[in-house]
Order: structure tokens, then sequence, then C-alpha cells
């Protein structure tokens, strides 16, 4: 980055504090059928701001990090899965 630093920001840090998690109904990531050990879980929470926002975490750390991400965010992360964007590479 030529000696710059980035400046890393949590634009939703108001939302995050506000979304009441509590009653979120988790639910696990994983194909149907199947069972990986650690899938992720997947909430859908609604915020007073009339937003249903995602929350996303891992099942081993329930109180550890929670991902939030608007509906366009997760839109966005959810289209890219689709198209590989992901994807491990190839050697």
């Amino acid at each position: 980055m030529n000696g710059q630093h980035s400046v890393v920001t949590d634009d939703k840090v108001e939302v995050r504090d506000a979304l009441d998690l509590t009653g979120a109904e988790w639910r696990r990531a994983e194909p149907e059928g199947e069972h990986i050990p650690d899938a992720i879980e997947l909430a859908f929470v609604p915020h007073t701001d009339g937003l249903t926002y995602v929350a996303m975490r891992q099942p081993s750390q329930p109180d550890g990090v929670v991902l939030i991400f608007t509906p366009s965010e997760w839109d966005a992360f959810v289209a890219g899965a689709r198209d590989g964007e992901f994807d491990i590479p190839e050697s």
C-alpha cells in the first residue's frame, strides 16, 4: 500500500448495538441432509429502522463474533457465492 494505512470503520456500530439477538432463531447453513460439524449459523433479525439484517456466527462459539450484514450486503454476498467468487482457486 505504499506506506499508506487503511482506516477500518464499523459502519454498523449503531445498528449492531441496537439489534436484539437474544430471540434470534439461528439456522445452520449446510446442505439439506448433510451435517457439517461447524457449519455457520444464520439469523434474520428485524431492526427498529424497518430493515431485517442477517447475523452470522459459528455455532461452536455462540457468544463469540457475530457478523452483521445489511440486506444489500447479504444479497451481494449470496450473488458472489453463487457466481463462485469465493471458491478456492485451482492450483
